[in-house]
């Protein structure tokens, strides 16, 4: 089993390393992200740029790439769970991408992604406590944060053993 697992880690890297703000910040003509506002890799310092498009795709991607991989092993591993090794490592990968020299997001949305395979409710949850204190507190980074530090209080709630 642990080899299993060592392989969703890996396939998790790799899938969660794809850069994906910068990707569209190129094909959409907005230069190189890091050096645009946070220098962060992530889809708020996309919008940073004033490109919505732009920043609602990476906000996608970003959370597709954390789900899916979660999903792919999740259905080709039924209790194993090698989804919440390939989704950890997605969230390393987007963190710590090897071609970016180890420099990348904060890995919200990759996070969030692997929530809403592995635990829904959950994920659905910090999806909402994140909009709402973004709203209140104008700050997409403090709005993750708190949302996410959320999470391990609402697994208890949510998600139970």
């Amino acid at each position: 089993m642990a080899t299993l697992h060592i392989i969703a880690g890996l396939c998790g890297y790799f899938v969660g390393s794809i850069p994906f703000g910068l990707v569209f910040a190129k094909l959409f003509g907005l230069g190189d992200l890091r050096t645009v506002g946070s220098g962060n890799i992530g889809a708020t310092n996309v919008l940073r740029t004033g490109n919505k498009p732009a920043a609602a795709l990476t906000l996608i991607f970003d959370i597709g790439k954390g789900g899916a991989v979660a999903f792919a092993f999740q259905q080709m591993m039924p209790g194993v769970h090698a989804e919440l090794a390939a989704g950890f490592w997605a969230v390393m990968g987007h963190n710590f991408p090897v071609w970016l020299g180890f420099k990348g997001g904060k890995g919200v949305a990759t996070t969030i992604g692997v929530l809403l395979v592995t635990a829904w409710p959950v994920g659905l949850a910090v999806c909402i406590s994140w909009l709402v204190l973004a709203a209140v507190t104008r700050y997409s980074s403090l709005a993750a944060l708190l949302a996410l530090g959320a999470a391990t209080v609402l697994f208890n709630f949510l998600a139970p053993p």
